[in-house]
């Protein structure tokens, strides 16, 4: 997928009541909880620390509230970790009697960076408005102020813009009502490792922060139910808050409201009414079916599966007819594709190994909902896995390839070991190359990690499949984050697949599975 923007709009579209009214009675409810502020800080511009910018003690939040400001004046807030929720505070004058309304702009970082630069030199290909500021106007003072908007942050700034010289400003009980629908308890990690437990905690909380009334993608930015996230999340949920009735309402609304011909959206907005996106991804929608697969196993809920069956084997049938004559997903321009942020990535094989990963679990599917499929689908899992054997493999390189150019990726390699392509002692060949010998074509995200560190495991190098969890999300610990952000290169930590490091996002639901890998593994 690149940065062209998928327009849609043209598509007919059609709702099923039946699901929207079962996901609308699977609502769930937001615990809310309090928070104060950690600390106040200064921020110092430092160009050895992550994205240039250290934090250092300032003063007490009790001095804070004693403190007086005037125009032009601000503070740095620290609640001393990443939090989802509304802020409120009070606001007081003193000197002179306010003879004008007082000015206020709020800004919130999850990290340093963005209460610190600019927004006004952000000039990343994503919308500004995503960028968290909020300028008030308080006519009256004394004033208790709750700000209606839910904002993402472990940071606040707060500037005085403009006040008269006749008074200055006083703040007081600043609190940060948080809000998540994961239950307020959490089973422990049992890893004996204390590294792999300090992984695990930033990944509970990174889930934590993104289960609210759907699995969100992140907190941030963009705030709504992406399939693609979803299947990670879900994982992820199984092992820690167990919450399986928001997975079941996530896949009914994608289930209720899809395109014409049946095929489900990227992702999905749920206000002021379920609309599916005008985003249509050939791998997201088939993870329909891994999502559903994973549910069945997890909540043991045989009617939900029954029922939602259907839509699922949809996925898969439009898939099938991207196939050419030898079974292969056709490349060209006409389609869209995630796999990962990278640009220069030819994405055929990766589309050729999740298609081939997804019907196995539809297979499984079959066997219990419709069974008269079952021939047909092994016959075709076995002409894919052949096709892809025959078309992808280069023997004289030991890789898989991939497009005209026969690109040699990390993608290609993973979700073609995943999708059990070739024999055993080949795919462990394949990833123990990748060590050795890494391709140019890199991974960009914790996303496309994740199945890297997955098929580690199917491997059977679980010894590697840790190096590789310290290596990358114990990278992003040591530098300092409490969630999991969305990128990260940890040869360049400021890379940003929008433009600007600014509009990442600093908790993000598919950065979350290392808990998954500790947890079901036992690492």
């Amino acid at each position: 997928m690149s940065q062209a923007i998928q327009l849609n709009a043209q598509i007919p579209m059609v709702r099923q009541p039946q699901f929207l009214h079962k996901a609308d009675s699977l609502i769930p409810e937001l615990h809310r909880q309090p928070r104060s502020p950690l600390a106040v800080i200064n921020a110092v511009a430092d160009p050895q620390a992550l994205f240039g910018w250290r934090a250092e003690p300032l003063c007490s939040l009790e001095a804070l509230y004693q403190r007086e400001f005037s125009e032009g004046e601000s503070v740095i807030i620290d609640f001393g970790s990443h939090c989802v929720g509304y802020l409120q505070f009070a606001c007081h004058s003193a000197g002179s009697p306010p003879d004008a309304p007082a000015h206020l702009q709020l800004t919130f970082g999850e990290t340093l960076c963005e209460v610190c630069e600019p927004f006004s030199d952000y000039r990343g290909w994503l919308s500004s408005s995503w960028l968290q500021q909020q300028d008030l106007w308080l006519d009256v003072l004394p004033a208790e102020v709750a700000l209606p908007r839910r904002y993402c942050c472990r940071y606040v700034k707060i500037e005085v813009k403009a006040v008269s010289r006749k008074f200055r400003l006083r703040f007081d009980n600043l609190l940060l009502n948080t809000v998540t629908s994961a239950p307020e308890r959490c089973p422990p990690c049992e890893s004996a490792d204390a590294e792999l437990q300090a992984i695990d905690r930033v990944s509970v909380l990174t889930l934590k922060n993104c289960m609210q009334e759907v699995f969100e993608d992140g907190p941030k930015r963009d705030r709504r139910l992406w399939l693609g996230d979803l299947r990670l999340q879900a994982l992820v949920n199984d092992v820690t808050f167990a919450r399986h009735d928001l997975v079941r309402r996530c896949l009914y609304l994608f289930a209720g409201h899809t395109r014409a011909d049946g095929m489900v959206s990227a992702n999905v907005f749920v206000k002021p009414q379920t609309i599916a996106d005008d985003t249509f991804l050939f791998d997201y929608s088939l993870f329909f079916v891994d999502v559903l697969y994973n549910y069945l196993q997890s909540a043991e809920d045989l009617a939900t599966a029954r029922e939602l069956w259907p839509v699922a084997r949809r996925q898969l049938e439009l898939a099938f007819i991207r196939l050419d004559d030898s079974g292969i997903v056709r490349d060209s321009d006409d389609w869209w594709v995630f796999i990962d942020w990278q640009e220069s990535l030819n994405k055929q094989a990766a589309a050729q190994g999740v298609l081939i990963y997804c019907l196995q679990r539809g297979l499984w599917l079959a066997e219990r909902f419709e069974p008269q499929l079952v021939a047909a689908y092994r016959a075709q899992l076995q002409r894919l896995k052949a096709a892809a054997q025959t078309q992808f493999w280069d023997d004289t390189q030991g890789y898989f390839i991939s497009g005209e150019a026969r690109q040699v990726s990390w993608a290609s390699q993973i979700w073609l070991v995943l999708a059990e392509v070739g024999h055993p002692e080949q795919r462990l060949a394949v990833m123990q190359r990748l060590l050795s010998h890494p391709p140019t074509i890199a991974m960009n995200t914790p996303y496309l990690r994740h199945h890297f560190i997955a098929a580690l495991l199917q491997c059977g190098l679980r010894e590697q499949a840790v190096k590789e969890i310290k290596a990358y999300w114990g990278e992003m610990v040591r530098y300092g984050a409490d969630t999991f952000w969305e990128v990260f290169d940890p040869q360049h930590p400021e890379f940003s697949p929008y433009g600007s490091k600014l509009i990442n996002s600093y908790c993000h639901a598919w950065s979350c599975t290392p808990a998954w890998f500790i947890r079901l593994y036992g690492l």
